[in-house]
Formats: C-alpha cells, sequence, structure tokens
C-alpha cells in the first residue's frame, strides 16, 4: 500500500521551510506587549510576518489583523450587523440586509443564519452548473438597504473562481460593504485586494503549508468594523488576547514560501488535473467534473460518479492508503448532499457520489496513476454490487 495524500484543500502540510521557521522561533516567548527585550523580539517578528502576508495581496501592514481561523475572521465580519452601538455614526447603521451566495464555507452559513437571529434580512444568490454567481441578478438584490454583501473568491469543494473585480463595482455602487473568503484562494491564483476593492478578506494558514490555528483578515482603511473579540489593546485593538507568535511566524513564512513557488507549483497542477481528468474520462464511465472548466483553481478536481456513494469510494480508497474527501471538511459526518453541488443543479444522487481530489506541492504524476488505478477499480466493483446502477 502507497500512501498519497489527495485533500490538501482541506489542510496542508507544514512545509520544511516553515517548520524550520518555527523551530527556531520557540525561543520567543516575551508577552508581544511587553515593552522588554523578550517582548519586543517577539513583536518583531509578528510585524515581520504581517508585512509578508500584506505584501502578498498588496495590502498596507496596518490592514492585517491576526485572529485564529478562517472562521474567525469570516464570523467577525457577519458579527458586525446589525449595528448595536448607540450614537452610531457609521456608514452601515440602520442598514439591515446582506447578500450572500448558495455555496460559501459552512462559517459564512452558519453567520448568516445567525444574523437572521439578530433581525437581519438574508438573502442568497443563486450559482450555475459551474458553481459561478449571476452578476445581473446580484445588481438585483444588493440594495440601498444592503449592509455587506459576502462572496467567497473560490469555492473549496469545486474549486470554482468567482469574477469578483466585476462584483465588487456593483456592491460598490449601492454603498455596501464586501466581504471575501479567500482561503482557498491565498497561494494558488494572485490577489490584489486593490484591484477587488474588497471591504474583509479573510484567509488562513493552514491552507497553504502553514500551522493550524492561525489566519488573517483583511480590513481596508474606511471600512466599519468593530471588535469580535473584546478586552485588550492587540492587533491595533481590533482582536484581543495575546498573540500566537510562534502560528504567526509560521503564517509569514509560509506566506513567504508561497511567493516563491506558486506560479512554478499552479503550472505543474494544471497539466496533472489536465492529465486526471483525460484519464478518468477514458477508464470510467458515467462521470461528471463538477465546477468551471477554466475558472478554477489547478490543484481541485470533483467528481461525481453516478451510482455510488461518495462516503463508500472514499473508504475503499483509503484502504489503499488514498486521502481524498467527499466535500468540505469541515461537513464531515453529515450524510446529507453537498450544498454546493444541489446549489450547481445537480440531482442528489450525483451529489452523494461526489469525490473531491485536491493535489498539491507534494503530489506527483506516479501518486495520479497510482489514484487513477484504484479509482477504476473502486467505481467497478462497486458499480457491480449496486441494486440501483445501470450503465
Amino acid at each position: 500500500m502507497k500512501p498519497v495524500y489527495m485533500d490538501y484543500n482541506a489542510t496542508t502540510p507544514l512545509h520544511p521551510a516553515v517548520q524550520e521557521r518555527m523551530k527556531a522561533a520557540m525561543d520567543l516567548y516575551g508577552n508581544p506587549s511587553s515593552m522588554h527585550t523578550q517582548g519586543r523580539q517577539a513583536r518583531e517578528e509578528i510585524e515581520a510576518a504581517r508585512e509578508e502576508v500584506a505584501s502578498f495581496v498588496g495590502a498596507r501592514p496596518k490592514n492585517i489583523i491576526f485572529v485564529g481561523s478562517g472562521s474567525e475572521a469570516n464570523n467577525t465580519i457577519f458579527n458586525l450587523f446589525p449595528c448595536r452601538h448607540r450614537d452610531c455614526s457609521r456608514s452601515m447603521c440602520g442598514k439591515t440586509e446582506i447578500v450572500t451566495t448558495k455555496i460559501e464555507h459552512p462559517c459564512i452559513l452558519e453567520s448568516a443564519k445567525k444574523a437572521e437571529l439578530r433581525g437581519v434580512v438574508v438573502r442568497y444568490l443563486d450559482v450555475d452548473r459551474f458553481g459561478r454567481i449571476n452578476l445581473e441578478q446580484l445588481a438585483e438584490l444588493v440594495t440601498e438597504k444592503t449592509a455587506l454583501v459576502s462572496i467567497m473568491m473560490v469555492n473549496n469543494e469545486i474549486g470554482t473562481i468567482q469574477d469578483l473585480v466585476s462584483a465588487g463595482k456593483i456592491i460598490h455602487a449601492k454603498n455596501a460593504l464586501f466581504h471575501t473568503d479567500a482561503v482557498q484562494a491565498l497561494g494558488k491564483i494572485p490577489i490584489d485586494v486593490s484591484e477587488i476593492r474588497a471591504d474583509f478578506m479573510s484567509f488562513s494558514a493552514h491552507k497553504i503549508y502553514g500551522p493550524k490555528g492561525i489566519g488573517a483578515l483583511y480590513v481596508a482603511d474606511k471600512a466599519d468594523f468593530c471588535p469580535f473579540i473584546l478586552g485588550g489593546h492587540q492587533e491595533q485593538g481590533r482582536r484581543a488576547g495575546t498573540e500566537n507568535t510562534l502560528g504567526i511566524v509560521g503564517m509569514g513564512e509560509a506566506v513567504r514560501q508561497r511567493k516563491q513557488e506558486m506560479e512554478e507549483e499552479g503550472k505543474r497542477l494544471w497539466d496533472l488535473r489536465r492529465f486526471f481528468i483525460s484519464e478518468l474520462r477514458n477508464r470510467v464511465d458515467d462521470v461528471s467534473i463538477n465546477g468551471h472548466e477554466t475558472e478554477v483553481i489547478p490543484g481541485t478536481v470533483n467528481v461525481s460518479f453516478r451510482g455510488v456513494e461518495g462516503e463508500s469510494v472514499l473508504l475503499y480508497l483509503d484502504m489503499f492508503g488514498i486521502a481524498v474527501s467527499t466535500g468540505s471538511a469541515c461537513s464531515t459526518g453529515s450524510l446529507d448532499p453537498s450544498h454546493v453541488l444541489l446549489a450547481t443543479a445537480h440531482d442528489a444522487e450525483m451529489a452523494h457520489g461526489s469525490i473531491r481530489f485536491s493535489f498539491g506541492r507534494d503530489t506527483t504524476q506516479e501518486d495520479v496513476i497510482y489514484v487513477l488505478d484504484h479509482v477504476e477499480s473502486t467505481i467497478t466493483k462497486l458499480r457491480e454490487i449496486s441494486t440501483v446502477y445501470r450503465k
């Protein structure tokens, strides 16, 4: 049995350079808020990491807040609405609507439900069969009552990339704030906050070969903002709690490595993706490649196999050392079909039979061929014992 990891969208192994950088930083025990030498040393490392993250997305360091995860960053933004401050002069005060999409990460969808309990009206954008929003519908749903629009940059299940430049123009024309969950985009495609004109942008380190438990939130200069976690002056008073120095150092190094490796790795993953899809279609009948054909991150292939359960495929492949996913890692344990695939007009049967293969920096063509061999045999076996599949 050969171990092959193909679940990079769920999480990534630490980059060797990140491991070494974090080992070297383990002696930075000083509180970054302290004025003594040990505190100043920790502060210097944090600010260096902040500069790395900021420059990677075209922002200034003061616009980057370090948080505990991408989910915390997303929750922070949704917790801003409705405004609950007396005598508030914020531009969003009095606005009671939020617009988001039907294919967001669960942390966005759950935050939207909580916002509804606070009196916010949430409107949901449809997507086409490729997972892309309709810009005309966006223009209709965003009104003068809209406080926030949240559209993920890259979908975590199917890898589809949204046209956020066009979306941003529509959103700002209606004087609404614009947030994007960029967790699956960071380090995979170029990001420029000034081009997208986002007011808020969420990131996570463990998707780019950094440590878990650390993320970042971009906040534009003029964007309305109120801390989600209170009780301290850390992060310019925008996120209380002593900073996770080791995690921040690791995220900074992960971003630095992405700057050097992203372009070349992207080309290699595109080649692997094309090879995988071509071979899969030649070997297996009744398959559907989900997501956009070209507007997609290079390392993601989401496939539906008619007549089989995705969970069965996952468990069979796991016996051969192959790690894949049936969708979002945050939804593991749910027996419901993927909300993303249902939103892209797939029937429940095909949605249940979906598998996400996500490649990364250590994926080789040999790995892909090994996986294809076992996918072919697994689907054949499961269809032979199926009581519903007919070719």
